[in-house]
């Protein structure tokens, strides 16, 4: 089995809170023999369009082609305002083509595919993020079973915190660890069933 995590973190450097959320939970889906790929979005070149293949040169045709070939796809997001963060809404964007085919008639490329949901943020959100996400990858054929997101609030997380990555990492294993696993177990399962 394949997954994609799609990080839609805002920071390029220096210490993410969603991209640690991701290395704390990558080993327990490898532990349900998932091959996992992570796509930090910021670190490639993504232009806005609602097209996978736009007239300029960018990387989103070959991020796509990765989604379509994946067995479980994630999105991991901070929450910004109450809203998932400006590079989800951009892969959100460049997948809107895939609402196009469907509508043609042809079968959705991404159709049966398992979605889970990894969001950290200080405060309140997760809930709003979780339903919207959920909406738009079921409009394309792609499904979240039950218990298929990861929501971290802590304080840790506030903006000018610069909380430490061992710090962080210690509050998602106490805290967090059995929602990790059963999240894991949860799209593995889905995934082995539908294959």
């Amino acid at each position: 089995m394949k997954a994609i995590i799609l990080l839609t973190t805002l920071k390029s450097t220096g210490v993410s809170n969603t991209e640690t959320l991701v290395e704390f939970f990558t080993p327990y889906l490898e532990a349900q023999e998932v091959d996992v790929e992570v796509i930090k979005t910021i670190d490639y070149t993504i232009i806005p369009g609602t097209y996978i293949h736009m007239d300029r040169d960018d990387d989103w045709p070959s991020i796509y082609e990765k989604l379509t070939v994946a067995d479980i796809i994630i999105f991991a997001t901070p929450i910004w305002w109450g809203n998932f963060s400006s590079e989800t809404q951009k892969v959100i964007e460049r997948l809107d083509e895939v609402n196009d085919i469907i509508m043609s008639g042809t079968p959705s490329p991404l159709a049966n595919k398992a979605v889970g949901i990894i969001i950290t943020g200080d405060s309140d959100g997760s809930q709003h993020i979780i339903g919207s996400l959920s909406n738009f990858v079921n409009g394309l054929g792609m499904f979240v079973p039950p218990f298929s997101s990861l929501s971290v609030q802590n304080e840790a997380h506030a903006k000018k915190a610069d909380t430490p990555k061992t710090t962080l990492l210690n509050i998602y294993q106490k805290e967090y660890g059995d929602t990790a696993q059963t999240m894991a177990s949860q799209l593995a399962l889905f995934t082995k069933r539908n294959k």
